[in-house]
């Protein structure tokens, strides 16, 4: 009879990486919808609870409205990229990742109260924008490789983003959107020559010879094989008494 071998089904360091990365932003996006399903379920109306600009009841929006979505295309829009971009984030800057979250949550908050219209403003792209500026620069400003592959992927799924800036869209915070991008520029800039442990892979480097005037070989000989080496350079929502709809971000 065969002996039956044990096989190896241990993942791969990339795959266990990208698994244990992807853990956190997970939970987050989890959570946005368990929030979400809450207020719908319960008639909560957690809109009032979003930041209201220079009021005091609005400051605790600094903390909640990233929790807070009108409907499931807004939840759906911010928990898909909080996902990507929170993987990406966790996998590249793992020693930045809580840093980054925490700023562009609160810098954003903080720069909605204090300059956005008298709105109830709602949603975690606020957030979003945040790291996807963060990624961005942050691969422009380190010159790496791979960093900025992610850059460009960044750019590819969430151009869009860039017109969330303006105020095109009268219903949509682009406060939010504004504030987070900018939270996330600064860190990048702030951190840039924070080392990463995901670096560029090494190439291969074709090396000189190192002088014409070696001793040269006899005629018809074959000549030796180049040296090579490794280098590291490479609304429906119910409207408060005064009128004022929620703002999502």
């Amino acid at each position: 009879m065969h002996q039956i071998e044990d096989l190896d089904v241990t993942p791969a360091p990339l795959e266990r990486k990208l698994g244990t990365a992807a853990v956190l932003p997970a939970i987050l996006a989890v959570l946005l919808w368990c929030a979400y399903w809450l207020d719908q379920g319960l008639h909560l109306d957690l809109y009032r609870f979003g930041v209201y600009p220079r009021s005091g009841h609005g400051l605790v929006g600094i903390v909640a409205s990233p929790f807070i979505h009108g409907d499931m295309e807004h939840v759906l829009n911010n928990s898909i990229p909080v996902l990507v971009l929170g993987t990406a984030l966790m996998y590249f800057f793992p020693q930045l990742a809580g840093r980054v979250v925490l700023a562009s949550w609160v810098g954003s908050g903080v720069g909605v109260w204090l300059t956005a219209r008298a709105s109830f403003h709602i949603g975690a792209s606020g957030m979003v924008y945040g790291l996807a500026a963060f990624l961005f620069m942050s691969g422009v400003l380190r010159r790496q490789r791979m960093l900025m592959g992610l850059s460009l992927l960044v750019v590819f799924l969430y151009g869009g983003l860039l017109w969330g800036i303006v105020p095109i869209f009268p219903r949509i915070s682009w406060e939010s959107h504004f504030w987070g991008a900018a939270v996330g520029v600064a860190m990048a800039y702030f951190h840039r020559r924070e080392p990463t442990p995901v670096h560029d892979p090494r190439e291969v480097v074709w090396e000189e010879d190192e002088k014409e005037e070696a001793v040269p070989s006899s005629e018809g000989a074959d000549p030796e094989p180049p040296t090579w080496r490794t280098t590291t350079t490479w609304d429906q929502r119910p409207q408060e008494k005064s009128g004022s709809d929620p703002t999502p971000s």
